[in-house]
C-alpha cells in the first residue's frame, strides 16, 4: 500500500490491460473481481476511496421494496440476493434490521403500479395496506429458498400503538420485515480494495490521482506531488458514477449522455427520545408528498433521510437548509411529538445517486438498475467501459458484470467467483463474539469492552489492531496507536481520509478540536510535514465540516467546552 512504490511500478509499466477510473463502490467491486484473475489492473480515483456516493449511501442493504411499484422486480430480487450474500461475506459491517412501515390507509397506491406501467407522469399516492401486503408478500417469496430473516408480519392499530407510543396516532397499522443495514461502508469498500490488491502484484490503486486525455494517450496526475504519468491501457473502465459524463469528457471519449443522477442528503440526529422511540426498528415511511424516507438507530444516534433532487454539479452537492427542513418536517409527520433541536443534528451528508439519463418528470420513477455499455475506440484512446446506475446493495454483482464483459474484450476467461468470499474482518468470523472477544481480551490485556469495540470496527482484523490500543486519544475511543496504523497502512492523505472514511468519529457526533489536533500531529509526523503545512491542512479540514457537513468551529468549541467540564 506504499504509494511511492505504486508510482514507480507504473512509471516502469505504463502499459497495461485495464484501468479502472474511479474508486468508489462499484469500481473497487471490478477492480477486485479483474485482481482476482490476475489481470494486470489499475484503479484511479481523482479524491479519496469511497468518497463520493460511496460515502452518502443510506447504510441501508435491501432489496428495494418500493421498486416493486416501478416493476423491477428482476433488480430487487438481484439485490436481495446481494444483501444476504452480504450478510454471510461481511458480518462485521452488515446485520439485520427489522424495518416497520406505518400504515394510514388500506386501498391506498393500488393505481401506481398501473401508471407506471402505462407510462402516465402523475406522482405515486399515499401507499395502502393492501399494497404494502402485496409488496411484502413478494419479499418473502424472493427469499423463501434461502431463509435468513424471519417473514414480515402485520399489527393492528392497538398493537403498534403500544409497540411505538410517540408514532403518529392517525396510524391504522403497520407491516414489519426484515432487510439489512451496513454500519462502515466506507470500510468495507477499503477492505475490499486490500483484499484485491494482496491477490494479485499486478494489481494497483492510487487515490487523489487525476485521470485526462494528453497528447500521448492519458495521463495520471499525482495531485499530491503534480507528477504526471502516461498509461496505455487496452481498455478503460469509467466507474465514476455520477462524474461518467465528465469523466467520458475528460479522457476524451466520444459518448453520449448517459446519467441522470439525483441528489440524496441525509441527517444524523442525537436524540435520546427519538433513538429511543425507534425500538431498535427501522420506521420505512412516506412524507406527505409521497416520497419514501428512513430513520433508524446508527451507531447510537439516528439517521434520517432523504431527499430526491436532480443535479447538474457533482462536485457541487451537499445537504441544504431547505433539506434539513424538508427531512425534519417529514420526521414531524410520522413522530409528531418529537422535537429535534438544531443542536441535535451533529452530521448532514449528500450524495449523487448514479441514475441513468432520464426525461422522467417524477425522480422516484427513475430506474434503479445497472448496466453497462461501450463507448468504442476514437482518436488513439482504447474502448471504454462505463458503469451506469446501480445501487450500493448490488456493488457486487454489477461489478461481476462489468468485469465479465471486460474479460471477453480482452479475450481473458475467469477462474475465481466473489459469489461466497468473505471480505476482509469477515473471514472466520465468530458465530460466539463473546468467546472470541474474552481470547482477544486476554490475549492482549485489554478490558471486554475494547475488545467488541474492535471486533464491531474490523471484525477479525481487530487481531492486528489489538496490540496498539494504548493510549487511548482524549475525548475518543480510539487509541493513538489505532490510528496510527490505519495512517501508516491505509493510504491516509488528510484528515478527512480519516475522520470521514477510515473512522466513524464525524458521522457519529465524535469531533472535537481536542481529538482533531492530535490526529493531525500523528499524521504530520507520519508525512513529515512542516506547522505550516499542518496548520494548512487543519484550516482545510474545518472548512470542509462547515460547509460540506453543518459542523462549525464553535460546535467543535463546545463539545470541548463540555468534555472539560465533565472532566474537570
Amino acid at each position: 500500500m506504499n504509494r511511492n512504490d505504486t508510482l514507480a511500478a507504473l512509471r516502469e509499466r505504463p502499459d497495461i490491460a485495464v484501468l479502472v477510473i474511479g474508486g468508489g463502490i462499484n469500481g473497487i467491486s471490478v477492480f477486485r473481481e479483474l485482481a482476482l484473475q490476475g489481470v494486470d489492473v489499475v484503479l484511479a480515483d481523482k479524491g479519496d476511496y469511497c468518497s463520493g456516493a460511496s460515502a452518502a449511501l443510506s447504510r441501508m442493504v435491501h432489496g428495494g421494496l418500493r421498486y416493486l411499484e416501478n416493476g423491477e422486480f428482476k433488480l430487487v430480487r438481484e439485490s436481495l440476493v446481494e444483501r444476504d450474500r452480504l450478510l454471510k461475506n461481511a458480518p462485521h459491517y452488515v446485520a439485520p434490521l427489522p424495518t416497520t412501515v406505518p400504515i394510514f390507509d388500506t386501498f391506498s397506491g393500488i393505481a401506481n403500479g398501473a401508471v407506471r406501467f402505462l407510462g402516465l407522469t402523475r406522482n405515486p399516492s399515499r401507499r395502502g395496506a393492501l399494497v404494502i401486503k402485496a409488496g411484502l408478500t413478494m419479499y418473502d417469496l424472493f427469499t423463501a429458498a434461502r431463509r435468513l430473516m424471519p417473514k414480515h408480519r402485520f399489527r393492528g392499530r392497538a398493537e403498534t400503538l403500544k409497540t411505538w407510543p410517540a408514532i403518529n396516532s392517525d396510524i391504522r397499522s403497520s407491516a414489519t420485515y426484515y432487510d439489512a443495514w451496513v454500519s462502515r461502508p466506507e470500510r468495507l469498500g477499503l477492505e475490499m480494495l486490500f483484499d484485491a490488491l494482496a491477490s494479485s502484484p499486478t494489481a494497483h490503486a492510487l487515490n487523489y490521482a487525476a485521470v485526462a486525455a494528453s497528447n500521448d494517450g492519458l495521463a495520471l496526475t499525482d495531485s499530491l506531488t503534480g507528477e504526471v504519468l502516461q498509461l496505455r491501457p487496452k481498455l478503460i473502465i469509467n466507474a465514476t458514477g455520477g462524474w461518467i459524463d465528465l469523466t467520458n469528457k475528460a479522457i476524451g471519449a466520444a459518448a453520449p449522455r448517459m446519467m441522470g443522477g439525483t441528489k440524496g442528503s441525509h441527517l444524523i440526529v442525537d436524540n435520546a427520545e427519538l433513538h429511543d422511540a425507534l425500538g431498535g426498528h427501522m420506521v420505512y415511511y412516506e412524507n406527505e408528498d409521497g416520497r419514501i424516507c428512513i430513520l433508524f438507530p446508527y451507531l447510537g444516534k439516528v439517521l434520517i433521510g432523504s431527499t430526491d433532487i436532480r443535479v447538474d454539479d457533482p462536485d457541487q452537492v451537499r445537504c441544504e437548509d431547505d433539506e434539513r427542513s424538508y427531512i425534519l418536517q417529514s420526521l414531524a409527520f410520522v413522530f409528531p411529538a418529537i422535537v429535534i433541536a438544531e443542536e441535535d443534528i451533529v452530521f448532514r451528508f449528500a450524495g449523487v445517486r448514479p441514475l441513468p439519463a432520464s426525461d422522467d418528470s417524477f425522480t422516484g420513477r427513475i430506474p434503479r438498475d445497472h448496466f453497462c455499455e461501450f463507448v468504442e475506440p476514437s482518436g488513439g484512446l482504447p474502448a471504454t467501459l462505463c458503469m451506469i446506475g446501480g445501487k450500493w446493495t448490488t456493488f457486487r454483482s454489477f461489478g461481476e458484470m462489468a468485469a465479465d464483459m471486460a474479460l471477453e474484450r480482452l479475450g481473458l476467461t475467469r477462474h475465481t467467483g466473489t459469489q461466497d468470499l468473505a471480505i476482509g474482518g469477515g473471514r472466520e468470523f465468530p458465530a460466539a463474539s463473546d468467546a472470541w472477544c474474552a481470547k482477544l481480551a486476554e490475549q492482549h490485556g485489554l478490558n471486554i469492552e475494547r475488545a467488541h469495540a474492535l471486533l464491531e470496527r474490523y471484525g477479525t482484523s481487530a487481531v492486528d489492531f489489538a496490540a496498539a490500543s494504548d493510549p487511548m486519544l482524549v475525548g475518543s475511543d480510539y487509541s493513538t496507536g489505532e490510528i496510527r496504523m490505519i495512517v501508516e497502512r491505509e493510504q491516509v492523505e488528510c484528515l478527512a481520509d480519516i475522520f470521514l472514511r477510515r473512522t466513524t468519529i464525524a458521522i457519529s457526533g465524535g469531533l472535537n478540536l481536542q481529538l482533531i489536533e492530535a490526529v493531525l500531529a500523528i499524521l504530520a509526523n507520519h508525512k513529515g510535514w512542516s506547522a505550516a503545512e499542518a496548520a494548512a491542512e487543519r484550516s482545510a479540514f474545518l472548512a470542509l465540516l462547515a460547509h460540506q457537513h453543518g459542523i462549525a468551529l464553535s460546535d467543535l468549541s463546545q463539545t470541548n467546552d463540555k468534555r472539560s467540564a465533565l472532566c474537570a
